[in-house]
């Protein structure tokens, strides 16, 4: 039976030629820590992660300089960082009605402390009007935290318009790239964010467990650590370093993640963001026509505009068993359910019965969609 991998939105697969060499390279030939010593192998390690540093300001046109790129143990943890380590008591939070439980579980564990929130809201497609967000902006919003794309159904969030009206407002906006990352071009400098949040697994092509978050120098100064411990500097000194990036950088890195997401993203410029996107918009564009053709529901935007290669359907019969079909009975492997995002469903009218989520990557070609579809049609006729 084929094996069909659709489900990129979750973690990329295959990784990025050369992924797994990088990551076996610092285990077997390096596996020194850096900031601890300065013999050969721990000064090799160091400037592997420097250079990481350095490509991953280049592909999101970072200028705030390599020491305000941090690394964290993925994009949740990056989150975790600007919502607990920048809010107090007393302030106000917009954000998306499609946000990641990585935004809402944290913000609504800050809602107990005295922290309120507000979501834009969006239409039965995911698509939300920036003009939305106006009557929502209070004396205290001191922050406005958006996911890029849905990992539910794929609607790009209006992230240029919404920019443009914090600058106006001088109000930090923070990005959740998790789901544009090395599909979408992000352009840090031009969009005057605070913070952008990536993981280095999903469109970056790495592997799990490594992400980064890019932080404007201002926004860094204000954010609070809420991790401390050894960064293997300022050693005689009990308190936490107040330098990037040890500040935000406190105990051991990991390693072999930075070696292989170095890898990855040597590919990823290689191959080149706007390439890697004309080709997953062609094959969202096969994906959905060929959707359109059987009897259930897209879940969200019907057109390439406006999306990313992210597609959801709810189905007229069980979702999950039509998911299991897909797999065991025609090798296509999706995400079926509510992936993370319960707002985001009920947004999307899909709440509580989920939904069949199919996304796309690098490596996902003709065929497999074509095949997908067919599969789908398969399951239909049975029900």
């Amino acid at each position: 039976m084929q094996s069909i991998y659709l489900d990129n939105g979750a973690t990329s697969f295959p990784k990025a030629p050369g992924v797994g060499e990088a990551m076996a390279r610092y285990i077997n030939e390096i596996g020194a820590n850096i900031n601890r010593g300065t013999y050969k192998r721990a000064s090799a390690a160091a400037m592997a992660v420097l250079d990481t540093r350095t490509a991953l300001a280049t592909l999101f046109s970072f200028g705030g300089g390599e020491d305000h790129v941090v690394f964290t143990p993925g994009a949740t943890a990056g989150l975790n960082l600007i919502l607990q380590g920048y809010l107090r008591e007393g302030d106000h939070v917009i954000v998306s009605s499609l946000e990641h439980n990585a935004v809402m579980r944290p913000l609504t564990a800050l809602a107990a402390k005295g922290v309120s929130f507000s979501r834009i809201p969006a239409d039965e497609n995911g698509l939300t009007d920036p003009g939305d967000m106006l009557p929502l902006i209070r004396p205290n919003t001191r922050l406005v935290m958006a996911s890029h794309a849905s990992n539910v159904c794929g609607a790009l969030f209006p992230l240029e318009e919404i920019a443009a009206i914090c600058a106006e407002k001088d109000i930090p906006l923070a990005v959740d790239a998790a789901q544009t990352a090395g599909h979408y071009p992000i352009n840090f400098d031009a969009l005057h964010l605070a913070a952008l949040c990536v993981p280095g697994h999903k469109g970056l092509l790495g592997p799990q467990g490594v992400g980064a978050l890019l932080l404007d120098r201002k926004f860094a100064q204000a954010l609070e650590p809420i991790v401390t411990g050894g960064t293997g500097s300022a050693s005689d000194s009990e308190t936490q370093p107040q330098y990037m990036p040890d500040r935000f950088e406190a105990g051991t890195q990991n390693l072999p993640g930075i070696f292989g997401l170095q890898a990855a993203l040597a590919f990823v410029q290689s191959r080149g963001v706007e390439t890697l996107r004309d080709h997953e918009t062609a094959l969202t564009a096969r994906l959905l026509e060929g959707l359109k053709t059987l009897p259930l529901r897209i879940a969200g935007p019907l057109t390439t505009q406006r999306r990313v290669g992210v597609v959801s359907v709810d189905m007229t019969a069980d979702n999950a068993v039509a998911a299991y079909k897909l797999e065991n009975e025609y090798g296509v492997m999706t995400r079926c359910g509510l992936h993370c995002a319960p707002n985001a469903h009920k947004t999307l009218h899909t709440f509580p019965q989920g939904t069949i989520r199919f996304s796309l990557g690098y490596a996902s070609t003709e065929a497999d969609v074509d095949a997908a579809v067919m599969a789908l049609r398969g399951i239909v006729g049975a029900f």
